[in-house]
């Protein structure tokens, strides 16, 4: 079993000959994970409060058409960049490199860290220029996945291969909940000789509808096999590292048990047919699979309706396949209690913020925005340190858009303006077609700028980003 298989369950004595374990305990295959395990970050300190990595962004050649090289942007010249792995309460200093042949930065999506270190360029931090280096050194104070990525020319950046998980882990969560894989999901626009696309391709109508590349990647890999033990569940920590594409999953005659997702578990667990992850989400969520000794069970991604044409005549695609072990099925430990206490956030006497996400309408290169001002013309929103709001967001285009927040969690309202249940921590929500999504936030003491933007990252390119100034 591989690094990342950290959970062994006993297999029960009663049904050992069943299972064919022998009384040993039940695991998954030997190299279950091995097509899709991702490279650790190798931690330089030995404090064990301390994680500490070197990060090189540069150009590497890696293999996603069989038998062609692209010469992807990578951090560390892997597809996606390294696992970084931290506890609770960790301080996390990663000494970034900058070998590309162009300026960029690293945000750390959806970890509550101080301005200075949010990789926002002229806001937080300058642009790390070719050559140049920045050192980030934050506490990591969640659990939960959270991810990075640049935030210079993002969607050109992001869809040359420039992103990775960051895994924060509590102690404290219960153990023997699956099997553990983290699925880095995004796509890549390739041209038949396995070189990069332009970035701009399509012109003003790829910028409208979010550029999705033909490659789907999983972990950097074209429909992966993974092995699997009938009967023995699997904990998949997904990240939606797409520029623009919605990942929707299913697997036939299966049901997931979704725990967690953006900022750690939920109230409690909640049983669902399918996952969707809009760009920048997460999902934390168990799988039992089932099936015939030796069967190949596809996990297929499946288009999702997000605004006009998005649909049409697009085939399914199998994200990635699990492939059973030619073994009887295992029984596997009753699942412990999963779930966590959130208090809803008070929404009395709490400020409002109202927008609208726009298209501005004219000649020349697309223009998106946010209250009909695009992000290089908009004043910065102005909030204080232990205020709440009340953002109430309004989609006016014929195309959704998950909207991000930087810095802070949020709790989703209903109709009702009630948070939605099961409580959770989000820091990235979707906004549908024709549609207005609320949430509440309080600003805790991280004063500084914070961007909010559409995290299909060509619309936030094209204009659909806005900065929130938090003041002592």
């Amino acid at each position: 079993m591989s690094i990342e298989n950290t959970t062994l369950r006993l297999c029960p004595l009663l049904v050992a000959a069943a299972a064919g374990c022998a009384g040993d305990p039940a695991s998954q295959p030997d190299g279950w994970d091995s097509a899709v395990a991702l490279p650790r970050a190798v931690d330089r300190d030995s404090r064990a409060d301390v994680v500490e990595i070197d990060l090189t962004a540069r150009v590497a050649e890696v293999e996603i058409v069989p038998g062609k090289k692209t010469s992807a942007w990578t951090y560390d010249g892997g597809l996606p960049g390294p696992l970084i792995r931290a506890r609770v309460g960790d301080r996390v200093i990663v000494n970034f490199r900058n070998e590309l042949p162009a300026p960029t930065t690293i945000h750390w999506h959806g970890v509550r860290l101080l301005a200075q270190m949010d990789g926002a360029p002229g806001h937080s931090q300058p642009e790390t220029a070719p050559g140049g280096g920045f050192t980030y050194d934050f506490v990591v104070p969640d659990a939960g996945l959270y991810w990075y990525h640049p935030h210079v020319d993002s969607a050109a950046q992001a869809g040359n291969g420039l992103y990775g998980a960051l895994l924060v882990e509590d102690p404290a969560e219960p153990a023997a909940l699956g099997d553990e894989l983290v699925l880095v999901l995004s796509d890549m626009s390739l041209e038949d000789d396995g070189a990069l696309s332009p970035p701009d391709q399509g012109g003003n109508f790829g910028t409208l509808f979010g550029r999705e590349g033909g490659a789907l990647l999983v972990n950097g890999r074209v429909n992966p096999v993974i092995g699997a033990r009938a009967g023995l569940r699997q904990r998949w920590r997904l990240v939606n590292a797409a520029r623009s594409r919605y990942f929707q999953l299913v697997l036939d005659d299966h049901r997931f048990l979704r725990i967690g997702g953006d900022g750690g578990l939920l109230e409690h667990p909640v049983e669902e047919d399918r996952i969707v992850l809009t760009p920048g989400e997460r999902a934390d969520v168990l799988i039992e699979p089932r099936g015939a000794p030796g069967a190949t069970l596809p996990v297929r991604w499946v288009p999702y309706d997000r605004g006009y044409g998005s649909t049409f005549a697009r085939p399914e695609v199998e994200a990635f396949r699990l492939r059973l072990a030619d073994e009887p099925a295992a029984e596997d430990e009753p699942l412990p209690a999963i779930g966590r206490a959130i208090s809803p956030l008070d929404t009395a006497g709490a400020r409002r913020v109202d927008l609208q996400l726009t298209q501005q309408e004219g000649p020349g290169d697309l223009v998106l925005g946010i209250n009909g001002v695009p992000s290089w013309e908009a004043e910065p929103l102005v909030a204080a340190v232990g205020e709440t709001s009340v953002w109430t967001v309004e989609n006016t285009m014929q195309f959704a858009h998950p909207f991000h927040l930087h810095g802070f969690f949020f709790q989703v309202l209903g109709d009702d303006g009630q948070p939605v249940r099961p409580l959770a921590w989000k820091d990235t929500v979707d906004v549908r077609v024709d549609g207005t999504t609320r949430f509440v936030v309080r600003y805790d003491n991280r004063p500084g700028m914070w961007m909010f933007h559409c995290h299909i990252l060509d619309h936030a390119d094209a204009g659909m980003m806005g900065m929130l100034n938090v003041v002592p």
